[in-house]
């Protein structure tokens, strides 16, 4: 729960506060003890489950253009817009 929300520490104080009143949750100490460790180690903690939640492939590159036709058979087909998108894909972490 606290990874997931990735709670400040006012968040994270208030959580295990909840958790130390609960029917049967956690003593003051061990709050204490998870608290120092997300002090200490949320920044690698939310990277991680960044890196785990993403897809295997990852945008590395897009180009767009915007083209007019301005020859066709047909005159209402003259100057309409056509949308040109080339997206490179790579592995990630490649």
């Amino acid at each position: 729960s606290i990874a997931s929300a990735d709670m400040d520490l006012n968040q994270l104080e208030a959580f295990l506060t909840a958790q130390t009143k609960k029917q049967g949750g956690i003593t003051s100490d061990q709050a204490a003890v998870i608290a120092k460790f997300w002090k200490n180690h949320r920044t690698h903690i939310h990277e991680s489950l960044i890196h785990q939640s993403r897809w295997d492939n990852v945008l590395k590159n897009m180009n767009w253009r915007v083209d007019l036709k301005s020859q066709l058979r047909h005159i209402d087909q003259i100057n309409t817009p056509v949308a040109i998108v080339e997206m490179e894909l790579g592995k990630n972490g490649q």
